[in-house]
């Protein structure tokens, strides 16, 4: 890894960058050139350079990319080799399907523990994921060793949930609430709001 920080729109690319690297190699696919590349990801071929360029020397100028080696490095540099447990609160409509999705097209992510407030579906298991009482989620934040936790709670409910998980351990959250909530520093919130998105996809339509 370079000694230079690294853009937080460069990390955001990354898994693009890998997904892509291993549908090519599933096709069989031996090397792609960037202009190829940056046709199929849809970012440009500008851009894809700099983010490359903070790994060093990724490509050959006239020649491109070799598909497994740029696989065996986004999948080194994404840590593809290790399994990250990740736990979800709230198994309402999404988190019931995010259970059910459980990042199926990933090899390293998995959701193993689920957790809610209601007694009717406690005990339950979702898409073989236990549902834990959210008075559980310390102990098995531990015992599973899950430092990431989904949150698709109702809004009224995203602050102190979130604060029960910073009292709980947890090191980022992937908030999918309306409500931006407040994580100390050491705690990593990525937001993630549908409505927004579709809301600016249908402005883009109307006004462009």
């Amino acid at each position: 890894m370079t000694q230079y920080k690294i853009p937080n729109a460069t990390v955001k690319r990354l898994p693009l960058y890998h997904r892509y690297f291993q549908f090519l190699h599933d096709s069989n696919k031996q090397k792609i050139s960037s202009t190829e590349l940056a046709d199929a990801v849809q970012v440009d071929s500008a851009t894809i350079r700099r983010d490359f360029s903070y790994f060093g020397s990724l490509g050959k100028r006239g020649y491109g990319y070799e598909v497994e080696p740029m696989l065996e490095f986004f999948q080194k540099l994404l840590n593809q080799d290790q399994t990250s447990n990740v736990g979800l609160v709230g198994v309402g409509n999404l988190g019931n399907a995010l259970l059910n999705y459980n990042f199926s097209q990933t090899n390293n992510i998995r959701i193993v523990a689920a957790f809610d407030n209601n007694p009717a579906i406690i005990g339950n298991e979702v898409n073989g994921v236990l549902v834990y009482s959210i008075d559980e989620v310390r102990d098995q934040l531990i015992k599973q060793k899950i430092d990431v936790v989904i949150l698709s709670v109702p809004v009224r409910s995203a602050q102190p949930v979130a604060d029960k998980l910073v009292e709980a351990g947890v090191k980022g959250i992937l908030n999918f609430t309306p409500l931006r909530i407040s994580t100390p520093t050491k705690v990593r919130v990525h937001n993630v709001d549908l409505a927004n998105e579709l809301q600016t996809l249908i402005y883009f339509l109307d006004n462009c």
